[in-house]
């Protein structure tokens, strides 16, 4: 066999391979003895056939998996033998296939860039030094509270008011006839929350508990169902039921029942200490960022475009399953956002190539039981869900991509041990706010 490779670019290969007619000649009388043993011809005892019987009733079935076997194996020890990564379907173009007679054919695809490593250790990056304010204790202590409250009927005003949560029923119309998702009973919305379209929200507003009102709404350009989008509705609604929510007091009960502490004093001390560790880790997570950020930029290159088209096609997927019934109208359109997830993709696989690259040289590996542990964390987590969880982890191609992951954040990890942090005092703006996000 004859392999000639050609460099089409960094990242795409051009393999041509030649076949002696032996091997060919070979192949075909392989698949004729598998053919004959298979199937039963009138007149010839099981596994007698002869071969220009067969030939003549499957000949043209005969030469396509000749073909496709010949490729399949040959095409495997070329990439094998010249140690090539390939992340693309092949595309094959192949000489006509004569039993008897040399064959040659041709792939090309795309295989991963060969990356030369450089200074990746020792990365220099900036920490700002945060310290958990009594604010932000105040804070988190006022998102427990909240989470706790309890909806009580209101039993002295029968007018919703903004603030309010209210049980309502309500059906739907779209150009004269109802519509799929238009109709609900005992829907519980808080009035000027936004989670409903604006002139919907509005309508409930104002209305009286057990009176039908109606709602003329007009759904975004942009609105998800494209059945809907950009075309008016009416909804007739009627609240069935006014509620508020009211807070527990915030004393030594609340929490000795909601934080498991003796007093108040101690459960704020509890939530300081839960703050400092939250905020550790988004700084971690930032400087991460950060350092891989600069690891792209000393190792750049193009990744290749099948990998990149993967991920897009991906983030795309996730976008869409996010996006909410009530899209803002000036969200970007479906060709802006596949856009800026392209780019998005394409530092992903930059990240991920790197990442891979570095954990190699540096011997980083996860072992068996660290994923096992890691599929149980995960199984737990999911309660009901939990057996699905383990299912769909026993297959070999799913625990190698958690696998993977893994060894990504723990080579990350390690690129933050050998990085040169330098804590620098935050700028005044940012005391109040450490966590937020630029």
């Amino acid at each position: 066999m004859k392999i000639d490779v050609d460099e089409l670019s960094p990242v795409q290969r051009k393999v041509r391979v030649e076949l002696p007619k032996d091997k060919v000649a070979l192949e075909f009388s392989k698949a004729y003895q598998t053919l004959a043993q298979r199937v039963r011809v009138k007149g010839f005892r099981a596994g007698k056939a002869p071969r220009s019987v067969l030939q003549g009733m499957y000949g043209g079935e005969i030469k396509g998996q000749v073909q496709s076997q010949l490729v399949e194996d040959s095409l495997g020890e070329a990439i094998k033998e010249h140690g090539l990564q390939i992340v693309s379907r092949p595309e094959i173009e192949a000489d006509e296939l004569v039993d008897g007679s040399d064959f040659s054919f041709s792939a090309v695809f795309e295989i991963k860039p060969e990356i030369e490593l450089k200074d990746y250790l020792g990365i220099e990056v900036e920490k700002i030094n945060i310290a958990v304010t009594d604010e932000q204790v105040d804070q988190a202590l006022k998102k427990l509270q909240e989470g706790h409250a309890r909806l009580e009927p209101v039993e002295n005003r029968d007018v919703v008011q903004a603030g309010d949560f209210v049980s309502l029923s309500f059906t739907g119309k779209i150009e004269g006839k109802e519509f799929p998702g238009g109709k609900a009973d005992n829907y519980l919305l808080e009035v000027g929350a936004g989670q409903t379209l604006p002139e919907f929200d509005k309508a409930v507003a104002g209305a009286r508990r057990g009176e039908a009102k109606t709602a003329e709404v007009n759904f975004p350009e942009n609105y998800p169902n494209r059945d809907l989008a950009g075309k008016p509705a009416e909804f007739s609604l009627v609240v069935q039921e006014i509620k508020q929510k009211v807070l527990p007091a915030l004393d030594d009960d609340f929490a000795k029942e909601h934080g498991e502490c003796d007093s108040l004093d101690e459960l704020k001390a509890k939530l300081r200490v839960r703050l400092e560790e939250e905020f550790k880790k988004y700084q971690d997570d930032e400087l991460k960022e950060r350092i891989l950020s600069r690891v792209i930029e000393i190792h750049a290159f193009t990744p290749p475009p099948a990998l990149v088209e993967r991920q897009t096609r991906y983030l795309m997927e996730r976008y869409q399953d996010r996006a909410s019934d009530g899209s803002s109208p000036d969200a970007p359109s479906m060709e802006e956002t596949r856009k800026a997830l392209e780019a998005r993709a394409t530092r992903q696989v930059q990240a991920t190539l790197l990442v891979e690259k570095i954990a190699q040289s540096e011997n980083i590996e996860v072992p068996e039981n660290e994923v096992q542990e890691r599929i149980e964390s995960l199984a737990r987590a999911a309660g009901e869900r939990g057996k699905t969880i383990r299912q769909y982890y026993s297959k070999h191609d799913a625990r190698e991509e958690i696998r993977s992951q893994m060894v990504f954040d723990r080579t990350l990890g390690y690129l933050l041990e050998k990085s040169k942090v330098k804590v620098v005092d935050a700028p005044p703006e940012k005391v109040d706010d450490p966590g937020k996000k630029s």
